[in-house]
This record gives structure tokens, C-alpha cells and sequence, in this order.
């Protein structure tokens, strides 16, 4: 267990910038259509 803990504390920080942006109404509606998007892309061309 100790190299589990080792690994999350040495795992990289999100910057100042990543974390405006995941705070951010817009962008997360952006990013909610294009995954959206995405996966009805997938399912028209799965043939479901």
C-alpha cells in the first residue's frame, strides 16, 4: 500500500490554467456537446 500512496503523491499537478478551465460553465458545456456529439457519431456509423 505504501507504493500506491508513493504514486499519488508524486502524481503531476494540474496547473492554474487546467483548473480555471475545468471550472469554467462554458467550457464544460463545450466539452459535454463534443462528447456528445462523439458518441452519436459512433452509434450512426455502428449501424444500432
Amino acid at each position: 500500500m505504501d507504493n500506491a500512496t508513493h504514486d499519488i503523491a508524486n502524481a503531476p499537478q494540474p496547473s492554474t490554467a487546467v483548473l480555471a478551465r475545468r471550472a469554467n460553465p462554458l467550457y464544460q458545456l463545450w466539452r459535454f456537446i463534443a462528447l456528445n456529439v462523439r458518441f452519436v457519431t459512433m452509434i450512426f456509423k455502428g449501424g444500432h
